[in-house]
């Protein structure tokens, strides 16, 4: 028998196949909390997929799966729930030790109210705690304006540390990588980490710009330079004197504002746009770009000895596909990031959904995740997974995917690998074809629903 009361915000599950320790939990925490009853294990396990638990009372005897089964499984799927063991006096020993599986602390039967109530109290103060860390951590790291690049990749380890070399000097860095791989990122890391760090970091996207307007947004302008210039305008390379200069998408500047560049980095001076008095600065130059310089030189669409003034030192950002592990983790980050900052509660991202960001290719890279992740957030439901069903169509049967489904079947795979890959997809195929109608895919692919069910849950669909 289950018995759910809807009351306050802390939610508890209560596993336990004794009728009567059910019944007395339950009229000890009724009234203060909201409170679900289950007799098994499996059961639990079912509700926790559904449903979300801040505490789970958790039996240590059961039939069909025992409590450090169940605690193992729980600590497995969201390590964030908090679980307290109930055990029989003649159990302590094997209660004791179930702490070093993950629980937070163990009650002995027969039941005291007091100590429930505060052994509960106790773990929702710490839960309090954490959050309230988790949130001045975030502010901290906001207000004091720290760089925070997500990444366990050793192509990004490798990026690390030559940031770690180059940031104590004033040497020009070229930034190279495709559009939305962090390049702004890993430019105000180099600011972060140099002397400079408490002078200001100013960016300048170049391409954003009208080229008629970009060397006064440089350099500034006198009054009545041009027309609309009814006041002098201090340009951004005066303003981040001490400080750094990032120009980001460096390839878009005309030839003429090119060779103005160089002279500024050869004399690190400038005259405002209109004017004719010499302005002396010391800011550090670094630029990005997501075509090849190189190849603009030898069609000349770009100065070589600016190229070599900017390209002191190279630092390539890899893409996200060529950075194993990191969509996970970025994944996570980012709906961490926007379950703050929308004020949402999304539980997570199921496995499958973890697989398919896996192999997309991401020609966006970064930024196309993020706006990914935000709109899941946006679109999801307080409490709720993201599943596979909420993907796009494109994001599940992308070329390359598709074409990796193709390789696997006649490359090293194996039959067995090979043929798995192929159903998932050809099934999820028929799922957002149907609008994840379970039986009218399983009428399409003829075969018996519970069959199809069969199939998802073997191939963690």
């Amino acid at each position: 028998m289950k018995k759910e009361k809807f009351h306050k915000q802390t939610r508890i599950l209560v596993v336990d196949d004794d009728k009567g320790a059910r019944e007395s939990l339950e009229e000890i925490l009724e009234d203060n909390y909201y409170l679900v009853c289950v007799e098994d294990g499996p059961s639990a396990l079912a509700r926790i997929k559904n449903e979300v638990f801040d505490i789970v009372l958790l039996d240590l005897v059961m039939p069909k799966m025992n409590g450090i089964e169940v605690l193992k499984w729980i600590k497995t799927y969201d390590n964030t729930i908090d679980v307290i063991i109930i055990s029989a006096t003649d159990r302590a020993r094997e209660a004791t030790a179930s702490i070093k599986t993950g629980a937070y602390d163990y009650i002995t039967k027969p039941f005291d109210q007091e100590t429930i109530l505060t052994t509960i109290e106790r773990v929702i103060q710490k839960r309090s705690l954490e959050r309230e860390v988790l949130y001045l951590r975030s502010e901290v790291a906001y207000k004091t304006e720290q760089v925070e690049i997500i990444s366990q990749s050793k192509s990004m380890k490798d990026i690390f540390s030559m940031i770690e070399k180059v940031a104590g000097t004033s040497s020009s860095v070229l930034i190279t990588g495709e559009s939305g791989t962090g390049k702004e990122l890993v430019a105000n890391a180099i600011h972060t980490g140099s002397p400079r760090a408490k002078k200001p970091f100013v960016a300048i996207n170049c391409s954003a710009i009208p080229a008629e307007l970009i060397e006064s947004e440089m350099f500034g302008h006198e009054k009545g330079a041009f027309t609309g210039a009814s006041n002098q305008s201090i340009g951004k390379f005066e303003y981040a004197n001490g400080g750094t200069i990032f120009l980001d998408e460096i390839s878009t500047l005309k030839m003429e504002l090119q060779a103005k560049l160089l002279r500024f980095l050869q004399e690190r001076e400038f005259t405002k746009v209109g004017g004719n008095r010499t302005i002396k600065v010391d800011v550090r130059i670094i630029t990005a770009t997501n075509t090849n310089l190189n190849d603009m030189v030898q069609e000349g669409h770009f100065r070589n000895d600016l190229y070599f003034r900017l390209n002191v030192i190279p630092i390539e950002v890899p893409p996200l596909r060529r950075r194993k592990g990191d969509t996970p983790l970025l994944a996570n980050y980012f709906l961490d990031k926007f379950n703050r900052q929308l004020n949402k509660k999304i539980k997570g991202i199921t496995s499958g959904v973890m697989t398919v960001l896996e192999t997309y290719p991401w020609p966006g890279n970064i930024r196309e995740l993020e706006n990914l992740i935000e709109r899941m957030v946006v679109l999801g439901s307080d409490g709720r997974l993201i599943e596979e069903k909420d993907l796009h169509f494109d994001l599940l049967f992308h070329e390359e995917l598709m074409g990796e489904t193709k390789r696997g079947i006649s490359g090293d795979k194996g039959l067995i690998k090979a043929r798995r890959a192929f159903e998932r997809r050809y099934i999820l195929l028929f799922l957002q074809k149907c609008n994840w109608n379970q039986t009218e895919v399983a009428h399409r692919l003829k075969i018996h629903r519970n069959t199809l069910i069969n199939k998802m849950k073997d191939l963690g669909i």
